[in-house]
């Protein structure tokens, strides 16, 4: 039920795209929105993790700089019969944890060091295994894919106001067009977070099923989130559009955990993998 979610809201976010490039400009304004789409797509496909990694001042180690962060995700990555992902240490108190790469033999993982100074060897290893499971999962493609085509519609209702009023092709007029250029990014925001929520939950199964111990990612699940209320990640205050990337949202702005949150509340997740670790729980 998860995959088929997430395939019905990236249907849903790709048509409303094409859908306001049709409305602003006719059936030429459906194609524009096309070729923008495809080519944001394939520029971001390439380079968004070097991208993000940059961002954050994310520096590579090895086994030599940081043996037991890397064994961990060696492990891991062996348990979940994936290629060994680059590893990544981002400098912030704040513990958080991301991954990224367009595909699992390009996959990286960055984990801040915050998180492997106040979090236990087992928690660390629930927190690598969620983002190992993205990656099996390639949530880090369908994230980048989703935040481009987002960012690109916000980008065609800010142009609405200067040209979509004068189209001639444009049937809504000025007023539509205002509309469109209020709404549209809005709703794109939407079904992005949709996106986003349904994803964590199938990375938190995943991860419970790849270290075997549900509990370590619930332990540090909450561990996270209550010193990410209290730890300012001023990285990710700069770059706000990435912060459905982490595990726990970094952001302080994020008092109302509904329906704009890029994350579930951390409260069900823990449910859930409690649910798992005692028998079942609802992965859907």
């Amino acid at each position: 039920m998860g995959y088929l979610r997430t395939t019905l809201l990236l249907a849903a976010i790709t048509a409303l795209f094409l859908a306001i490039g049709y409305l602003l400009g006719g059936m030429g304004g459906a194609m524009f929105a096309l070729a923008i789409a495809i080519a944001l797509n394939f520029i971001a496909w390439w380079n968004s993790d070097k991208m993000v990694l940059r961002m954050y001042g994310a520096r590579e180690v090895g086994r030599c700089e940081a043996p037991g962060f890397y064994g961990i995700v060696e492990q891991l990555a062996d348990r979940a019969e994936l290629p060994m992902p680059r590893v990544y240490v981002i400098d912030n108190d704040q513990p958080n944890a991301f991954a990224t790469g367009r595909n699992p033999e390009n996959a990286a993982v960055a984990a801040t060091t915050g998180l492997l100074e106040r979090l236990s060897h087992e928690e660390v290893a629930g927190v690598m295994a969620h983002e190992l499971a993205h990656v099996r999962n390639r949530d880090t493609l369908i994230q980048t894919v989703t935040a481009t085509i987002a960012g690109a519609i916000g980008m065609i209702a800010n142009f609405a106001f200067f040209f979509g009023g004068h189209n001639r092709n444009n049937p809504l007029g000025i007023i539509g067009v205002l509309l469109i250029a209020i709404l549209a990014p809005v709703m794109a925001m939407v079904v992005q977070m949709a996106i986003s929520r349904a994803r964590e939950y199938e990375a938190d199964h995943g991860g419970a099923e790849i270290s075997g111990h549900p509990l370590w990612l619930a332990s540090a699940l909450e561990r996270i989130q209550a010193a990410a209320e209290a730890i300012e990640n001023d990285q990710a205050e700069e770059h706000p559009a990435t912060a459905h990337m982490f595990i726990i949202n970094p952001l302080h702005a994020h008092s109302i955990d509904g329906l704009f949150s890029t994350h579930p509340s951390t409260e069900e997740r823990v449910r859930r993998l409690r649910e798992m670790a005692g028998g079942a729980g609802p992965w859907g």
